[in-house]
Formats: structure tokens, C-alpha cells, sequence
């Protein structure tokens, strides 16, 4: 039996989520080192896997529409300053409220998919995306009243960078570019752009840091390869809602890893955006269901 598109696309968006919560642990291990230098290492790992997966596949280092090089620079233009943005709100604010604000880009995914593609967003699928945003506030605990304006202005702004790239990956999708290649072309493009600042302020890291943060762009290879499947599988108002099991991941992660121990609060969070997700998914089984272009080995 065939496997639907959108239950695939669920699929990935998970394992993107774990993938994405590995990254974060393995950059809080790496220390204190400037986060463009940890950046340009998330990527770098990135280029060399889709470099092989296209080196070792029929369609090589190219798009397949010469139409969509606008949609791939916009994709990879975007995607890299929604990551500058994260780390620097991370850098500078509590990681709780930055990751809140992070997670502000499967909202603005909906948005974009819905401004730009025309996508459809019913009503239902709005109230549990925001019921799900609620849950995560339980669990994050967001102190906005104390944050620095700039620093939050500049992570809400990572937010909605993601949230375009995201929409930029589905259009993509939609038009039958292959995934390796979208995530080879991104991956390269923000690593000239780091390049130049990064051979000015290089700080020397000890071989654990090396081994870590490489372990971390590996985890973040796997994050970009499922985000891009899961947003050419599928519509982002049917599959967004799942991007935040990333919390739950990077909750258990922290006490595995780090000792930390979630209060009740964030017990009733992780509740309520298990309850959304359930409820997403018997809406979106019984609606009509979409089927993207999308080829991904």
C-alpha cells in the first residue's frame, strides 16, 4: 500500500524536530565560541553530505527549472539570516525565550504558504496551531517583560526568515526540485557568506569542540534534509504543528545530557501540544489530501 504524501511528510517534520533538538545539544557542549563560527560548521557538514548524495545521483549540481534559481536564492537568502538571527538571540537572551521566539516560524510558514502559494488554511487548522503555540508557552515560560528589545526584535525576526525559507522549500518542492540539491545549494550559499567574517575572527578550538560541533552539523544535516522532504511532502498548515515535538526531544535531551528536570508546567505543555498533534492528525485524515511533485531519495 502506497504511503500518503502527507503522512510522509509528517514523518519528516519529526525527524527533523529530533534532528534540530541533537544540533542544539551538541552546541551547548561546544562552549563558548562566537555562534557564526558554530553556524558555519553546521552547514559545512551539510554541503558534503548533499555533495555526495548528488555526486552519486542522476541530476548533479543543478536545478531543474532555471525558473526557481529566484525561489533557491530567496530560499537560502532567508534561511541564512533566519540562523544568524537565532544564534545571536540565543547568545544573548535566556535560551528558553529564544527558543520561543525560533519557534514562531511554522506561524509565519502558514502565513507565507498561504500569502504566496495560495494555500488553503481552514479555520480548525489555525485553532490548533495556536493551541499548540500555547502549550509551548507552558513549557518554555517566556519572560517577555524582561527581554532586551533588540536582541527579541532580532529573534522574532529569525522567525519569520524561517518561515519564508520554509514556504521557499515548499514552492521548490512543488516544482519538482530535488531535495539534496536544495539543501546542497542553501548549505553552500551560507557558508561563502559566513566565510569572509569567520577567516577574520576565527577563534582556535580543542579537538573536543571540533569533534562536537561536527557531530552537531551532522545532526543538523539530518534536521535540514527531513525539513526540506517533509515541506515538499506536504502543505505547511497540514504538517507545521508537529515541528514542535522539538521541545519535547530537547526536553528529554536535557536531562539526559545535562541533568535537567521539566516542572509540572512543562508536563501540561507537552500535554497540550501532544493533544493538538493527535487532533491535526484525525482532522487532516479525513479532509481531502494534497499531492506535491516533490523527488526525494
Amino acid at each position: 500500500m502506497k504511503i500518503k504524501n502527507e503522512y510522509k511528510g509528517i514523518f519528516y517534520i519529526v525527524l527533523s524536530a529530533f534532528c534540530f533538538a541533537v544540533m542544539n545539544m551538541f552546541v551547548r557542549m561546544a562552549g563558548d565560541l562566537p555562534s557564526i563560527q558554530k553556524s558555519f560548521f553546521r552547514n559545512l557538514v551539510a554541503v558534503v553530505f548533499a555533495g555526495i548524495l548528488l555526486i552519486r545521483g542522476e541530476g548533479g549540481f543543478r536545478w531543474q527549472k532555471r525558473s526557481n534559481a529566484g525561489y533557491f536564492f530567496l530560499r537560502s537568502l532567508f534561511g541564512t539570516l533566519g540562523i544568524l538571527c537565532n544564534f545571536y538571540a540565543v547568545d544573548h537572551l535566556v535560551l528558553a525565550d529564544a527558543s520561543m521566539l525560533n519557534k514562531m516560524s511554522p506561524f509565519f510558514a502558514v502565513l507565507f504558504s498561504f500569502l504566496i502559494l495560495k494555500e488553503k488554511v481552514a479555520p480548525v487548522q489555525v485553532f490548533i496551531i495556536l493551541g499548540a503555540f500555547f502549550g509551548s508557552m507552558f513549557v518554555v515560560k517566556p519572560t517577555f517583560l524582561n527581554l532586551a528589545f533588540i536582541p527579541s526584535l532580532i529573534g522574532l525576526a529569525g522567525g519569520i526568515c524561517a518561515g519564508l525559507a520554509y514556504t521557499m522549500v515548499r514552492k521548490l518542492g512543488e516544482s519538482g526540485e530535488k531535495g539534496p540539491f536544495i539543501v546542497f545549494f542553501f548549505s553552500a550559499f551560507s557558508c561563502i557568506v559566513i566565510l569572509p567574517w569567520l577567516l577574520l575572527h576565527y577563534e582556535a578550538m580543542t579537538a573536543a569542540q571540533t569533534v562536537i560541533l561536527l557531530l552537531a552539523g551532522m545532526a543538523a544535516a539530518g534536521g535540514q534534509f527531513a525539513i526540506t522532504a517533509a515541506y515538499c511532502y506536504a502543505p505547511a498548515g497540514r504538517i507545521s504543528v508537529y515541528d514542535y515535538s522539538q521541545i519535547i526531544f530537547s526536553t528529554i535531551l536535557g536531562f539526559f545530557a545535562f541533568g535537567q528536570i521539566p516542572d509540572k508546567w512543562s508536563f501540561a505543555g507537552y500535554g497540550i501540544i501532544c493533544a493538538m498533534a493527535v487532533a491535526m492528525f484525525l482532522y487532516n485524515n479525513g479532509a481531502v489530501k494534497e499531492n506535491a511533485k516533490c523527488r526525494f531519495p
